[in-house]
């Protein structure tokens, strides 16, 4: 009876992990689409980086409140609401052709996941046995990976089709011009309209459906702030490395598209499929080999080892051509896949009553996405070759390289600052 009452529940709660990772997976269509529609360098392009992950520094702390004072189900619906508006706002934003329409729609979207993404992680692994709630978290988190997968694909053939050519375009008058890059600007009208509505539909099933509540106590002792949680080494180190990890990670994938037109010469299509078939599906199978390689090798060193390949493939995708640089590509989604839930999880190791405030920092850090890809997209500009940028993921990498050498070791200062190894 028990996992028959907490069946659909559970299906819902997965639900919300292909939603927002299928929006998310969209960020790397929406890139080359808006960079041709409104004339934008990569640097501008990389603006829709920053519109989503900038909100996940904005509403980290919100999200928190929301969830302690009104309760988990109360802040789903309300990530739901905001999701789904942000998905409707895509409408006036073609409708205006403003650029800075889709980016706050964008960031509102974005406001939303950061809600979801708070409350979710809990309750896929309440609704079951405790035994069971690693597999229940890992299994639902899969379907975050299938969405990385199909999200640029099915994308790509809604947004990116288009009759003319770059070439043909420049052949014509600026009325002209204007006239048809509007009407492709138009074409996420549809997608984000579907989308929108799903959400609705969802967020009104969990109005009706009756979910566990979660409850948190707070033992005698155990309030402390921020300041007494950086004091733990391994934990300022894990931030650092959360930071760069997760602006390596947006640079990969958000700007692959434009990536894989140049140094390959395939169309922006072909090069979705790529992102899909070859980006998401290596990203999902390296996680789950990865997860199971950390029965016989600890996390640590195999951050390691996964840091140095993603640095020497970081330097094979700024200089190969064709083929080879696809899949130098490919295989940093492959090595990278475990780094995210290695370091948070090694940052918050024996935290105890600051595993809180560290968790929140950790979270904060994925700030990381919204700073770094200008950075890229910055050089990529100067230099006239998006190879070049490939730079920053390559520093990004040797951050997390160092981390997983030195920086995960946990020692903290006594109060008279004297290092005590833990």
């Amino acid at each position: 009876m028990t996992k028959n009452k907490y069946l659909f529940p559970f299906i819902m709660i997965t639900s919300l992990f292909f939603m927002w990772g299928f929006v998310h997976n969209l960020d790397p269509i929406l890139i080359p689409h808006l960079q041709r529609s409104f004339s934008l360098n990569t640097l501008q392009a990389t603006l829709v980086d920053t519109a989503v992950f900038i909100a996940y520094f904005v509403m980290a702390l919100p999200a928190g409140f929301i969830m302690k004072k009104y309760g988990y189900k109360a802040g789903i619906i309300f990530g739901l609401a905001l999701f789904a508006l942000g998905s409707f706002l895509f409408i006036p934003a073609a409708n205006t052709q403003a650029y800075v329409f889709f980016l706050g729609a964008l960031f509102i979207i974005a406001c939303g996941l950061t809600i979801l993404e708070t409350a979710a992680n809990p309750y896929a692994s309440l609704l079951g046995p405790k035994e069971t709630a690693t597999f229940r978290l890992n299994f639902s988190q899969t379907f975050n990976g299938l969405a990385a997968t199909l999200a640029p694909i099915i994308g790509a053939r809604i947004i990116l089709i288009k009759g003319i050519s770059d070439e043909e375009l420049a052949t014509m008058s600026e009325s002209a011009q204007r006239a048809i890059l509007a009407a492709e600007a138009s074409s996420v009208k549809t997608p984000y309209l579907v989308l929108g509505s799903i959400i609705l539909v969802i967020a009104v099933i969990f109005i009706f459906l009756k979910l566990p509540e979660i409850t948190e106590t707070e033992t005698a002792g155990e309030k402390r702030g921020i300041s007494h949680a950086l004091a733990h080494r391994h934990l300022r180190w894990a931030v650092a490395a959360q930071f760069f990890y997760v602006g390596a990670q947006v640079c990969v994938m958000s700007l692959f598209v434009l990536y894989a037109t140049k140094a390959a010469g395939i169309t922006k299509v072909q090069a979705a499929d790529y992102q899909g078939y070859g980006i998401g599906l290596g990203f999902l199978s390296g996680r789950i080999i990865g997860t199971f390689l950390m029965k016989f090798i600890k996390p640590e060193r195999l951050l390691v080892i996964y840091a140095v390949i993603c640095v020497l493939l970081s330097a094979s995708a700024m200089f190969s051509t064709g083929l080879a640089a696809l899949f130098s590509v490919i295989g940093i989604a492959f090595f990278m896949s475990i780094m995210f839930p290695t370091i948070f999880s090694l940052g918050i190791k024996d935290l105890g009553a600051d595993a809180k405030y560290g968790s929140s920092l950790i979270i904060m850090s994925i700030v990381g996405g919204a700073l770094l890809p200008p950075v890229m997209g910055y050089i990529s500009d100067v230099t006239h070759n998006i190879q070049i940028g490939y730079i920053v993921p390559l520093i990004c990498f040797t951050v997390v390289l160092l981390f997983g050498l030195t920086g995960h070791k946990v020692i903290t200062l006594n109060k008279q600052n004297v290092r005590i190894n833990e």
